[in-house]
């Protein structure tokens, strides 16, 4: 883990703790700040959600974001999103340390799991996005 960054953005399970035994970990585990928006594109690929970037800044993802209280979070979460130390490349996730803008416009560097596959040339309507 990069030792100056110790957040984490969520957009899609992880997001509600009532949606997954991982998200529930999670909000037991690090520490929840609040709403944030991340400049991309959110897609449902198969029965997940899936974020890719974007240049465009009217593309918002909007998320969670979280204090890391501890490494092995994101080591458990890796395990999850497929990228984790035993799992084969190319992963379907990758974990990328990003700027996102929290509820009060500051920008701060977080992880998040990005899509590593070409998506779906047709992103989810932006009311979806949330």
């Amino acid at each position: 883990m990069n030792e100056t960054v110790d957040l984490l953005f969520v957009y899609g399970t992880l997001k509600d703790k009532r949606a997954h035994p991982l998200a529930r970990y999670l909000w037991r585990h690090a520490t929840y700040l609040g709403r944030a928006t991340f400049q991309g594109r959110l897609y449902r690929p198969a029965h997940y959600p899936a974020v890719v970037a974007s240049a465009d800044p009217a593309d918002k993802v909007t998320g969670a974001v979280f204090y890391l209280r501890s490494r092995a979070i994101l080591k458990k979460l890796d395990d999850y999103e497929g990228c984790g130390s035993r799992d084969v490349a190319p992963y379907l996730f990758r974990r990328q340390i990003v700027t996102v803008t929290d509820a009060r416009g500051h920008l701060r560097q977080a992880w998040i799991y990005l899509y590593n596959r070409h998506p779906h040339p047709n992103p989810l309507p932006s009311r979806e996005r949330k």
